[in-house]
């Protein structure tokens, strides 16, 4: 095992030596793209971000390498606090993969780049329109703190995408929703509404988003809780 400090090519040669060929063949059955993978496990890559250390010049290095586990390394060491606008956006031009998406969504999110949803939501690119929806869904979880104002704002972006039939971007977009419905019983009433206004959609994806949505949100079992 390594030792801190490393450098980010001390870094990318530890991770060469955990390279697996069969976790790469798996991974590909999940959808995660492969072409630069070594077939690191994500709680492996994060036992080696945790002894690494949080350092954000050589985040950025890692980045660079354009390898799959070094990138999901990248953003498991970033420091969030530092992480500027310009830097997120410069990471999700080169978004391939739904995998490294929902990981930079939580980074964006503690990194508080809520700016950057509207924009993300508006690019055509599947994979950064999936993180503006993943960032709505993991910032309805975890901004604790935020005010549901802020959380229910995104509704008419989930309401605007929803027709993306894109596989990628449908399920974020219904991940989004879901999440804000599940937050509490103040977003829960106007997540349900809008999912049920999607079932009667003439748009198919928007139909099984909604669908999808009710079938979770108007559960007794949610209800119960978020009462």
């Amino acid at each position: 095992m390594i030792g801190p400090p490393s450098d980010a090519a001390e870094l990318i040669a530890h991770l060469e030596t955990l390279r697996s060929e069969e976790n790469v063949a798996s991974m590909a059955r999940f959808g995660i793209v492969t072409d630069r993978a070594l077939g690191i496990s994500n709680p492996d890559i994060k036992a080696v971000a945790r002894v690494a250390k949080k350092d954000h010049v050589r985040a950025m290095q890692l980045w660079r390498s354009d390898i799959r586990e070094a990138r999901l390394l990248a953003l498991y060491t970033a420091e969030p606090k530092r992480l500027t606008t310009e830097e997120a956006q410069n990471w999700a031009d080169d978004f391939n993969s739904w995998e490294i998406v929902d990981c930079a969504a939580d980074l964006f999110v503690e990194a508080g780049l809520d700016e950057l949803i509207s924009d993300f939501a508006a690019d055509e690119r599947e994979f950064i329109r999936r993180t503006a929806f993943a960032m709505i869904a993991g910032a309805a979880v975890h901004l604790k703190k935020e005010a549901d104002s802020t959380i229910l704002a995104w509704l008419p972006l989930i309401e605007a995408q929803a027709g993306d039939p894109r596989n990628f971007v449908r399920k974020a977009v219904n991940w989004a929703l879901r999440s804000i419905g599940k937050r509490n019983l103040a977003c829960h009433a106007p997540a349900l509404a809008l999912a049920k206004a999607l079932t009667e959609s003439p748009d198919k994806t928007a139909r099984w988003i909604g669908k999808d949505a009710v079938r979770e949100l108007a559960g007794a079992k949610l209800l119960a809780r978020l009462r």
